[in-house]
């Protein structure tokens, strides 16, 4: 049965009175079959004319906030992104009226509606840019955002367990979001000092995983891109673990930076793994065998053939710097091949590198056994004099992982 205006806003009002957050958060969601019916109801729909008629037939603001649901679900339908975005924007400002005054009962709503907030900008900015135009409203949406953390952190009056700071993690979650999307990560770095501040929040550990995963892959993404590899990879790998099996897209997203932080250490994906996840599996698998195989030059290939998507990715330097292990697996096979000889003649090392492909001089050669050396991915020393490349007796190669890093 089609709901009227006049039923919504009285469900509004039961619901309100009832304290019941989710059936809330399905009442204000644009995409609700309730939805539709409003926008049948009223064909061509102002707020002046709406306000003119409702206000005040249910207590402020949640007349202005129920006149602006229509506005926003009629914009939706006429294909206005923009307007719609607007006017979502407006609705949830006028919520924040409320919401500072009650406890945590209402945070399903405020999450349901900054993230159709979200969704809304993302959309606007996508037909602006399709039409030439110049559009703002992620950037705008982050700033909403920003406003509902504050309302979530200063709550002091709430009972501990209806604390609206259950939401904080949630939405700092949302706000790294838009902030990566725009390209604006470098203001992340005030919401978390913001978050770290703050000695009266529960524990991340006390909050819902789906919050956890969340801020923990943001972190480590943060990390990642200030090139704090250990702390990038210990965010994210507590990021997926704690993820849901069902959420395949999110395990996905989290591997994308997990897998090369591993390799960088040592540590490949087994097959297992990679046949989970077919789109990485084809990104990495090149890259994951020519390291196994000590093949250079299948490296410089996969690197050639996948530039272009890496760099979209931020991961284009990560893989190049892990290059260098196609380089120690290499040299390792000359080792091997030598029954493990400590005294090893450049020469070899030279002819191992012209066999991958790497055209390189006897001087160039000595360079590259130099800077293993240097990296701490071998043990020794070179003899230039005799053209010789004298190996530790004991853990000559060091695992990857256990290798000593040269200071920066």
């Amino acid at each position: 049965m089609a709901m009227t205006f006049s039923t919504f806003i009285m469900t509004l009002a039961e619901t309100i009175q009832s304290e019941n957050g989710p059936n809330l958060a399905y009442l204000l969601r644009p995409t609700s079959p309730h939805g539709k019916d409003l926008v049948k109801e009223f064909r061509n729909p102002t707020r002046e004319t709406l306000m003119s008629r409702y206000g005040g037939c249910i207590e402020s603001p949640w007349d202005d906030i129920a006149v602006r649901y229509v506005m926003v679900t009629t914009h939706i339908a006429r294909k206005r992104a923009g307007e719609a975005f607007n006017e979502q924007s407006q609705l949830v400002s006028q919520f924040f009226r409320y919401f500072i005054n009650n406890t945590g009962w209402t945070l399903p709503a405020l999450f349901s509606m900054l993230r159709d907030l979200r969704d809304l900008a993302f959309d606007a900015d996508n037909y602006a840019k399709y039409n030439n135009q110049k559009s703002e409203c992620m950037e705008s949406a982050a700033g909403v955002v920003v406003k509902a953390f504050s309302n979530c952190m200063t709550d002091r009056t709430s009972p501990p367990n209806e604390s609206r700071k259950w939401g904080v993690y949630y939405v700092v979650g949302l706000v790294l979001k838009c902030y990566f999307r725009v390209k604006r990560i470098s203001l992340s770095k005030n919401i978390l000092r913001a978050l770290n501040a703050n000695p009266d929040i529960p524990p991340l550990s006390e909050y819902p995983r789906s919050h956890q995963v969340t801020y923990r892959y943001y972190l480590g993404m943060l990390s990642f891109l200030n090139e704090d590899y250990n702390k990038s990879e210990q965010e994210l790998t507590l990021a997926f673990y704690q993820c849901y099996i069902p959420a395949h897209s999110n395990q996905e997203r989290i591997l994308t930076y997990l897998l090369p932080l591993r390799v960088l250490r040592g540590h490949l994906p087994t097959r297992d793994l990679m046949d989970r996840f077919p789109v990485l599996d084809e990104l990495f698998t090149p890259f994951i065998a020519a390291i196994r195989a000590g093949d250079i030059s299948a490296y410089d290939i996969a690197l050639d053939k996948w530039e272009r998507r890496l760099l979209e990715l931020n991961l284009w330097l990560t893989l190049e710097r892990a290059r260098e292990l196609c380089i120690r697996g290499l040299f390792r096979r000359v080792w091997v091949a030598t029954d493990q000889s400590t005294r090893i003649p450049v020469s070899m090392f030279h002819c191992s590198l012209r066999l991958k492909g790497i055209e390189v001089s006897m001087e160039e050669a000595e360079c590259y056994v130099a800077n293993m050396i240097y990296q701490g991915y071998m043990r020794g020393y070179i003899s230039h004099e005799k053209k010789m490349v004298v190996l530790a007796s004991a853990n000559a190669f060091p695992r990857v992982a256990d290798r000593l890093a040269p200071l920066p």
